[in-house]
């Protein structure tokens, strides 16, 4: 009997099932969906003058809106004026914007083929005064578990995702300022 089992399909099928549910089970806080009402995931990443950026550096003080972006993307140069538009509305308060680039760096391809964006130059071309950081390897994808780019996340100062936005938007929008203003107001 126990030889017919350690051949049966079915006992192999069953054990590889039961393995499965446990890995799962043990790493199930490695498995937590990057979705609004979640915590944000901590990252740290370069800033165009070469220092390191992190979630952490900013969450108790500042309300965040963590946007992944490259300059190949034509919606991330159609929403970016929006972005700094929202920015200035909101200079001097506890407001922060980390617009994080998967660009390759200048000069050289990423694996699809596309070459790398001169960030400085994009952000001079418009006017771009929000903190940029570089994240050529795309491990921020992996973090938030985006999809494509434009994709960003609005962050309270508790560290909470409450706006998740997958595609461009029009962040000086009403709505858009006026959650930035409720999340401003909520310590």
């Amino acid at each position: 009997m126990k030889r017919f089992l350690v051949r049966s399909p079915y006992f192999w099928a069953i054990a590889a099932f039961v393995a499965t549910v446990l890995a799962a089970w043990v790493g199930r806080e490695n498995y937590r969906p990057v979705i609004t009402g979640s915590e944000a995931p901590e990252f740290t990443m370069l800033a165009m003058d070469g220092s390191e950026v992190s979630l952490s550096d900013f969450l108790g003080k500042d309300v965040l809106l963590v946007n992944v972006w490259a300059t190949w993307c034509g919606p991330c140069l159609t929403e970016m004026p929006s972005m700094q538009r929202l920015y200035d509305r909101f200079i001097g308060e506890d407001f922060e914007i980390l617009a994080v680039s998967i660009d390759a760096p200048a000069g050289q391809f990423d694996l699809f083929g596309r070459e790398g964006g001169d960030l400085a130059a994009f952000a001079e071309q418009l006017g771009l005064t929000f903190p940029i950081l570089q994240n050529p390897s795309g491990d921020i994808q992996q973090i938030y578990q985006t999809t494509g780019v434009p994709e960003s996340f609005v962050i309270g100062k508790d560290g909470v995702i409450y706006k998740k936005v997958a595609g461009e938007t029009d962040w000086n929008a009403s709505e858009n300022v006026e959650l930035i203003r409720r999340l401003l107001v909520s310590d």
